[in-house]
């Protein structure tokens, strides 16, 4: 687990349930504080039970939760609502239908940040990848996900000088990819407790491939998003 940052309230609400984090500034504590949202913070009383630190990793990277024990305290929550729209299956999504064929979707947060996804069609999955390396998880697998959705975003300094918020109640331009294509699209969130809505250039509501969906927020000043069609190897 790590600490809050003053975009995640914009982020979370929608969702209602359970955040859980390591602490933060006090200022972006008490803004998530006062989000529709329960706040699991490491070093809380209620939650002693349910965080810890890890042996095996270096601070600030070994402050771990056991997620099922602490939703399992908070069984009265809601569970979070829908948040995008969604097709049948890949093929039938504004992306399998109407998207431009996706080899890699290269993103640049800035000089020292640039992830990118390539499809993967055997498993029909984009895999990620940080800084030109398979990003995985703790088990050695590399990051996957059936949709990824690129939105561009202002950054803004109004509560910290050296930590960006990330302007969520807004609209902007967004990518959209499902099935190995990708579709041009635009977002917007109208209030903090609104869900992100996604429309394509026709004004049309972008449904997304049934599966897991990874989210990512591109700086509009500093930031770029290039999608690159599949390479096939010559014949013969």
């Amino acid at each position: 687990m790590r600490s809050i940052r003053p975009m995640d309230p914009d982020i979370l609400s929608p969702l209602g349930g359970i955040v859980a984090f390591s602490g933060g500034q006090e200022q972006f504590v008490e803004l998530m504080r006062q989000a529709p949202v329960y706040s699991a913070i490491h070093g809380q009383s209620d939650t002693e039970a349910t965080f810890f630190r890890a042996d095996d990793r270096d601070s600030p990277h070994d402050v771990m939760v056991k997620a099922a024990e602490l939703a399992a305290e908070h069984a009265d929550l809601a569970p979070p609502p829908q948040q995008f729209a969604y097709a049948f299956d890949a093929a039938s999504s504004t992306a399998g239908v109407d998207g431009a064929p996706t080899g890699t979707l290269d993103l640049v947060f800035s000089d020292a940040r640039y992830p990118s996804w390539a499809w993967d069609a055997s498993a029909s999955v984009f895999l990620r990848s940080q800084e030109g390396a398979p990003d995985l998880d703790s088990a050695g697998a590399q990051l996957a996900a059936s949709n990824v959705v690129t939105l561009r975003v202002d950054e803004v300094y109004d509560y910290d000088a050296e930590v960006p918020r990330a302007v969520m109640v807004a609209s902007g331009e967004a990518w959209v990819s499902s099935g190995g294509k990708t579709v041009h699209a635009t977002w917007t969130k109208d209030a903090q407790g609104a869900p992100i809505r996604l429309v394509d250039d026709l004004g049309a509501t972008v449904r997304l491939a049934p599966g897991s969906t990874w989210v990512e927020l591109v700086p509009l000043e500093q930031g770029s998003v290039t999608v690159t069609a599949p390479t096939t190897a010559p014949a013969g």
